[in-house]
């Protein structure tokens, strides 16, 4: 299964609206260089599919990529209904792990105040980087399948 990203996402803190500044770096172990969600834990990387932004619009929303605090919006996964262990390959170079599937929101955000309602919490996804490089609007993202994990006898 395959789809792609459409925007590459950063924000100086945690809990704000990102800009969409078309490509970055995924540095191993942390997350997208110069954002503020960055950091050693399992939520270095948020993505969004631009499929759950649309639901969003159709809502009466003015929102775009980045308006949901995420890194990566992709075009054509389901993001959401990905098991916790797959691996998304993005490029040649960029392997990632989802680590979460949605979040609990303890605060309400500005969208879910104009909306009642927020997509975030229910179809975005975390993941850890595993293996870093560049990232930019238009790369190819691949889903692989969990690694096996060893047993003991």
């Amino acid at each position: 299964m395959k789809g792609s990203i459409v925007a590459v996402c950063v924000s100086p803190g945690k809990g704000e609206r990102k800009k969409n500044v078309g490509q970055g770096v995924l540095v191993e172990g942390f997350g997208l260089e110069g954002d503020g969600h960055g950091g050693d834990w399992h939520r270095q990387v948020s993505l969004l599919a631009m499929e759950s932004i649309a639901s969003m619009q159709a809502k009466g929303l003015d929102v775009k990529p980045g308006d949901f605090a995420e890194n990566l919006t992709t075009e054509g996964l389901e993001l959401f209904t990905l098991p916790i262990g797959t691996r998304l390959q993005i490029g040649e170079d960029v392997m990632l792990e989802v680590s979460q599937i949605g979040k609990v929101c303890h605060t309400r955000c500005a969208i879910y105040h104009q909306a009642g309602d927020c997509v975030m919490p229910r179809e975005g996804i975390f993941a850890v980087v595993l293996k870093g490089g560049p990232v930019k609007t238009g790369d190819v993202v691949e889903v692989l399948p969990p690694l096996a994990k060893e047993t003991s006898a």
